[in-house]
């Protein structure tokens, strides 16, 4: 994982972005956040198991198709199934070390949706 700092290569309102092997980061201080780096691995694993170029395709389709469901940017990008992974287990530091192949997969139909 290589950590690259550049405020104007970043989305508005999003602190960083994982496109395998970086983390691209809004703020330096975030290379010390152990919560925000352990959603950023858990995306990593996410783009090794989809071989990478797959996965950012997958992203965007889930991402269009929540954008139709939530009618709200926000609510659709909260919704995909990577990111719901990622912040449902950002807080345990282990969860990579015990997550299955293709864990993702579980929140792709969960029935509880997560709000803004």
């Amino acid at each position: 994982m290589f950590f690259i700092v550049n405020k104007y290569l970043m989305p508005k309102g999003f602190r960083g972005l994982t496109a395998y092997p970086f983390v691209f980061l809004k703020n330096p201080v975030d290379k010390k956040d152990a919560v925000f780096i352990n959603h950023e691995r858990i995306h990593l694993r996410q783009q090794i198991e989809l071989l990478i170029l797959p996965f950012f395709i997958w992203y965007f389709l889930e991402y269009l198709i929540r954008l139709l469901q939530y009618n709200n940017k926000n609510r659709a990008y909260r919704n995909i199934s990577f990111e719901r992974e990622a912040y449902s287990n950002e807080f345990d530091m282990d969860y990579l070390k015990n997550r299955k192949f293709f864990n993702f997969r579980k929140y792709l139909f969960k029935s509880k949706k997560v709000e803004i």
